[in-house]
């Protein structure tokens, strides 16, 4: 068993664990999972995109933004 003094091995774990920590240096962190379904063409479409996970990211911004933007207006 892992981090159990003994036997199995060094106890507490990895020391150097931070180093291989995910980190980012956008304003604000990536921590939250949204699911939805498309149809299969859309994503075969958006998977042939270089970093689409970023393009489908900056899509709902901006039409969370248009729809701020309009409320605002009305």
């Amino acid at each position: 068993m892992a981090g159990v003094k003994g036997k199995s091995g060094r106890p507490g774990g990895n020391p150097d664990l931070q180093t291989h920590q995910f980190s980012t240096e956008r304003e604000e962190a990536l921590t939250a999972k949204l699911t939805l379904r498309v149809a299969p063409s859309m994503m075969d479409a958006l998977k042939l995109q270089d970093n689409w996970q970023e393009l489908v990211r900056t899509a709902i911004a901006q039409a969370l933004q248009d729809t701020e933007n309009h409320s605002e207006n009305h």
